[in-house]
């Protein structure tokens, strides 16, 4: 068996999120509680209670969701998960992976996080920037629809999530005319996302000048676990670590590649480490072998089945 543990991103919150499992696991509310420490407000109280638009804002989901992979993982840990022999992170999730490599210690990892979220929405004013879902297109004909409706603003793949499921962001207006022609192409759904922020659009290269910059105070290590990176290198030692943090806030999340790397590189368990489920929905579509037990872990329940 070989064990890969992958951890998901923003998008997957949700108000409650582990609430049963910290109900037999003091370790997810341990997590939250440091985490808390550094950011100076309850993030459990949060969590647990919302309101829902408040843990929305960009820079409380990302802390919020860093927490949770975390606690997850933590809690799997200390239940006996062998050690895995690869980690990996949707967007966000990267932090999380680090994390649990040993290369980033979560209260540095809290504090950049948030850092990550403000810069993300500073970059971009509300109104101006904007994300779409469009699911039923081969890549390049969804790649063909964004060139065509840039009109010399900025419209981009940034999400391959599955073979039919991109994300694209970049300019309000630019999105909105891709959605249509990739709603003329044939696309089953082209829908705007809740999200103001074009995460991973070339629209936030300032934004990672500036997490770069504080990057540069923070320590890394060597991974303790390979860490496979989202199509852009593998994160095999810090100056590499460093690259891909700052470099993955305006580049494309190529998730498909990334799943289909550590199938190639031997894994036959992929467990989602984190709320939602959405990256064990995903990693199903990606490869379709049912050889390859995929379960996401999230409550007492799937914690045991995660390690039965």
């Amino acid at each position: 068996m070989s064990l890969a543990v992958v951890f998901p991103g923003q998008g997957s919150q949700s108000v409650g999120m582990l609430a049963e499992l910290a109900g037999v696991e003091p370790v997810v509310r341990a997590t939250f509680a440091e985490a808390s420490e550094v950011l100076g407000y309850d993030l459990w109280k949060l969590v647990a209670e919302g309101p829902r638009e408040a843990l929305d804002e960009t820079e409380r989901t990302q802390p919020a969701m860093l927490a949770a992979g975390v606690a997850v993982w933590r809690a799997l840990r200390g239940r006996g998960l062998p050690d895995p022999a690869m980690l990996a992170g949707h967007s966000l999730g990267e932090f999380s992976a680090l994390v649990a490599a040993e290369a980033l210690t979560f209260r540095d990892a809290v504090a950049l996080v948030q850092f990550r979220g403000r810069v993300m929405q500073e970059a971009v004013p509300a109104g101006q920037g904007a994300m779409a879902a469009i699911l039923g297109l081969e890549d390049a004909d969804v790649e063909a629809a964004c060139a065509e409706a840039a009109a010399g603003e900025v419209v981009e793949p940034v999400n391959y999530n599955t073979p039919g499921q991109l994300v694209i962001a970049g300019h309000a207006g630019a999105v909105g005319r891709a959605i249509e022609l990739a709603k003329a192409r044939g696309a089953k759904i082209a829908k705007l996302l809740a999200v103001s922020v074009p995460a991973h659009s070339s629209l936030l290269k300032a934004a990672g000048e500036r997490l770069r910059e504080r990057f540069a105070a923070v320590e890394v290590a060597v991974p303790r676990f390979p860490v496979y990176a989202l199509g852009l290198a593998r994160h095999d030692s810090p100056a590499a670590i460093r690259a891909q943090v700052v470099a993955q806030l305006s580049a494309p999340v190529r998730w498909t590649d990334t799943v289909r790397d550590m199938i190639a590189h031997g894994a036959t368990r992929i467990v989602e480490s984190g709320p939602g489920k959405v990256l064990t929905g995903m990693n199903r579509r990606i490869d379709r072998n049912k050889a390859i037990a995929m379960l996401a872990v999230e409550d007492p329940a799937s914690l045991a089945a995660a390690l039965a």
